[in-house]
């Protein structure tokens, strides 16, 4: 006969520890829960021999199936560029032309435009594409080089002002206020005309003054009504949109000091189909000609 101590209350046994004349119930699990325990145990077992399962130094066991999930995605990934490959080879081929009527070509051509922009270009344009101080709207219909199709591509091909593309978009600014090649005084009357010709408000007794400054040093890049002139990247001055801002003291600073900024020539760093696919992305924003 057991000399374990039996609980008077619940009939069961004691496991013989008491703390302050408490003692501990010996109460034995479930049997549906001991079974599931076992069955989990079991299954491990399973997985260990079939499964990659135990990491070695350098790898993992294989397990008898072989199976992997790098496996998996790697196969995943071959059938859907299987499944591209026709129309990858139509894109390298194709004009861009031919693409943008298209419908079938150029929807597949934008959503991957969508994904090179997300990938390479939101930190300067905006995931609008909206730009910001500095870095132009692709939405807009104002293009300091162009906005058709191939003007598009040359600009992100070879980028503005890149050095390390020899046919990269250039144009120089003169700094005319520091490189001293107008006095202040004429860079005070310019500032004025230039605001003019947007209709903001600006010194009416300087406009004359101003046109003639203007005509002399910034009508060859910006245009004789400065209407712009895409042909030497120079901007438009006669509209509402400015890359820097529009007010006075801006002005007065672009002047003085030029900007010059810089774009990357993605054709050193993405292969000609993506630049494609930018390039109708771009183009599908609604300012592209």
């Amino acid at each position: 006969m057991s000399d374990r101590h039996v609980d008077q209350i619940s009939g069961t046994e004691t496991t013989g520890h008491e703390w302050d004349g408490i003692r501990e119930l010996d109460t034995p699990m479930p049997r549906w829960w001991l079974w599931t325990f076992y069955a989990t145990i079991a299954w491990a077992l399973v997985y260990v021999v079939l499964y990659p399962a135990i990491p070695l130094v350098s790898s993992a066991t294989k397990g008898l199936l072989g199976y992997s999930s790098r496996g998996e995605v790697a196969a995943e990934l071959k059938s859907v560029e299987t499944s591209r490959a026709g129309l990858l080879e139509k894109l390298r081929t194709l004009p861009l032309s031919e693409i943008r009527s298209d419908p079938e070509m150029f929807a597949f051509a934008t959503a991957g435009g969508k994904s090179a922009y997300s990938i390479n270009c939101v930190q300067c344009h905006g995931s609008g594409a909206s730009g910001s101080k500095g870095y132009p709207n692709l939405n807009d219909d104002d293009w300091l080089w162009g906005g058709d199709l191939e003007a598009i591509h040359t600009t992100i091909r070879h980028g503005i002002r890149f050095d390390a593309d020899e046919d990269t978009r250039l144009s120089e600014m003169p700094a005319f206020g520091r490189d001293e090649i107008l006095e202040k005084k004429q860079i005070s009357d310019v500032t004025e005309y230039v605001l003019s010709l947007s209709k903001l408000e600006h010194d009416a007794s300087a406009v004359a003054n101003g046109a003639a400054v203007f005509s002399e040093n910034c009508a060859s890049c910006h245009g004789d009504t400065g209407q712009g002139l895409q042909e030497f990247g120079g901007p438009a001055l006669n509209d509402a949109i400015w890359l820097f801002g529009g007010s006075r003291e801006i002005i007065l600073e672009t002047i003085t000091n030029s900007r010059k900024g810089v774009m990357p020539a993605w054709g050193h760093r993405l292969d000609p189909v993506t630049i494609k696919q930018l390039t109708l992305f771009v183009h599908s924003l609604g300012g592209g000609k």
